[in-house]
């Protein structure tokens, strides 16, 4: 699988297979095309139809997350390998839970990755688009005998369903003529019940092992106003009927799923063999496939965990960017290109695992370590004074913009009497191996003199204030003089007088746990008390230009982004996207 979205519209030979992506799926695909089964096929308008259609099929209840992700590079990316088409479909069954709010978010994510449902035909449909179908088919369930209006209480329902060692009991309803059911249930269409009153059953097996089987329900009485259609409808199909019917509709060749509804294909071949019987659909229908879900460890995928996160203000929103969703990690400063990157490395698998975060930050480090242009930024400022230094002189220093890519040229930036460096910089009595700052010893200031420390400033506390040193005027970097100069300490530092005064939130794991809702662990109990610091840094006075979402490597500290929300012109606030190596735990 690409992780460059410049090659999604890249044209792919359907027969041959891509070996680096290979995967469960993939060999799916390239048995089914060798054996031809969805050739010659065509849509209603009788054009061809590609032999790989995939969806991507979201419900508008929630912000994606990195899970969704994952699905969103499996569909989309199996569609432009194998010259497909991948739809977008909102699956808007649920009126109660779902808002345009959601509909925005989820296109804008999609989009963000990379991926465009209108590649090859593709497009983007909603399940409301097919509500006066799937009523039709719903109606000729019944008539066929295949469905009936239960009227039991929800409690008498989950008592006689029976559980997994138990087999469940007819409904005293079960052999409802059809032609009452029908009445029913045209008559819950036209709003005559309250919620609960009547629901619409397929006649399946109430003894079946499978309980999804246990004649489930595939229409219930739902007055809520819906996002799309208003007031229109007052009975909505349940998720497991709705989702195939769509697929169908849709003419999907491969429906890839998570493993959680494997147990749910029974009832999705049973639905679409019932209508095909009917004249709805024509073979071959869709099949459903399953493959594991994205378990990411330091981390939380459950909506309703994310939700609490978000109205408790334990995060500063949905796009916090320690939170898992897209809209957060994009914020903190991921690329596209990483997390199809990610995806990519992870594979596709038909077992549950977990995926070690580092994984994905490791993902993100590959990818801007040849992208982002350097910078020079001082976390933790300490004044160093270079006491022979002419006052109110400036020297320019040049340095790469990457030290990798001579051709993107270099930044120029002041140095002057008094500076700023880390204050892990200055030991005033070192410890051994420490090459930095100390009485008596040369380093280099990165770029240029060096300089010999000679003391230190305290406050009445006995904090060190102030470092004072010398400079060497023959010993700028980039000179001749430079070679005569032998120290092994190198350091980072800014211009007090020209450095840009900025916000930088410095990034971390939200939790401290890898599990950190395993076994039923309350997750707010493994909230990491250091996953966000505040603090005023100096940087290097070229990043007042840096406009929202600019990417850098602010040498030695790791990959920062320019806030895409809270960054003004001139000045910007940074994120720690991540560091430059993976030092968790260590």
């Amino acid at each position: 699988m690409s992780n460059d979205p410049k090659n999604a519209k890249a044209d792919a030979n359907p027969a041959t297979p891509n070996p680096a992506g290979s995967n469960f799926l993939r060999s799916i695909i390239d048995n089914d095309l060798a054996n031809g089964k969805h050739a010659d096929r065509a849509d209603s308008k009788g054009q061809p139809l590609p032999t790989v259609i995939t969806r991507f099929p979201p419900e508008p209840n929630g912000y994606l997350h990195i899970g969704h992700a994952k699905s969103i590079c499996l569909n989309f990316g199996l569609a432009r390998d194998y010259a497909g088409r991948c739809n977008l479909r909102f699956d808007d069954t649920n009126p109660t839970k779902e808002d345009q709010e959601y509909v925005d978010t989820i296109i804008d994510s999609v989009q963000w990755l990379g991926y465009d449902w209108k590649d090859r035909g593709g497009d983007l449909y909603f399940a409301s688009d097919y509500f006066d179908r799937l009523y039709e088919m719903a109606e000729y369930l019944i008539t066929a005998g295949h469905a009936y209006v239960d009227s039991q209480s929800a409690d008498d329902m989950a008592k006689n369903r029976g559980n997994f060692s138990e087999p469940g009991k007819n409904s005293p309803f079960r052999d409802r003529p059809a032609a009452e059911s029908l009445d029913l249930f045209r008559r819950m269409k036209a709003g005559e019940f309250k919620d609960g009153e009547h629901i619409l059953r397929a006649k399946i097996d109430m003894a079946s092992p499978n309980m999804n089987m246990r004649d489930p329900a595939i229409y219930r009485i739902r007055h809520a106003h819906h996002h799309r259609t208003g007031d229109k409808w007052c009975v909505y199909p349940m998720y497991d009927f709705a989702h195939p019917l769509e697929d169908a509709i849709e003419n999907i060749t491969h429906s890839i799923c998570t493993l959680e509804f494997q147990d749910h294909r029974p009832f999705y071949d049973w639905v679409l063999e019932r209508l095909a019987e009917g004249g709805f659909f024509r073979k071959p229908l869709p099949h459903q496939y399953e493959f594991a879900r994205l378990n990411l460890t330091y981390a939380i995928t459950s909506k309703r965990k994310l939700l609490q996160l978000v109205e408790e203000k334990i995060v500063d929103g949905w796009d916090d960017p320690r939170m898992p969703t897209i809209v957060g990690i994009r914020r903190r400063g991921y690329t596209p290109e990483a997390i199809q990157l990610f995806a990519e490395r992870i594979g596709v698998s038909k077992v549950d695992s977990w995926i070690d975060m580092s994984t994905l930050e490791g993902a993100l480090r590959d990818d801007l370590d040849d992208k982002a242009p350097r910078a020079i930024a001082v976390l933790r400022p300490l004044k160093l004074v270079i006491d022979n230094f002419p006052e109110g002189e400036t020297v320019e220093c040049n340095a790469p913009v990457h030290p990798h890519h001579p051709e993107r040229g270099n930044r120029t930036f002041p140095i002057s009497k008094e500076l700023w460096i880390e204050q892990e910089d200055f030991m005033e009595e070192p410890v051994k191996g420490y090459f930095r700052l100390f009485p008596g010893n040369k380093v280099r200031l990165r770029y240029g003199y060096v300089v010999e420390c000679t003391g230190c400033d305290k406050d009445a506390d006995g904090n060190v204030i102030a470092v004072h040193c010398t400079y060497f005027p023959d010993s700028k970097s980039g000179t001749e003089g430079a070679n005569n100069y032998k120290v092994k300490g190198n350091l980072h530092w800014v211009s007090a007088a020209h450095a840009l005064e900025a916000e930088v939130r410095l990034y971390d794991r939200l939790f401290s746990d890898p599990h950190p809702d395993a076994g039923g662990k309350d997750f707010k109990q493994a909230l990491n008390p250091n996953s966000k610091e505040v603090i005023t840094a100096y940087l290097e006075p070229g990043l007042s230009s840096a406009q929202p979402d600019d990417k850098f490597q602010f040498e030695r500290h790791g990959y920062f982004v320019a806030d895409r929300v809270d960054s003004k012109d001139g000045k910007p606030v940074f994120n720690r996207a991540v560091t430059l190596k993976d030092g968790w735990g260590k």
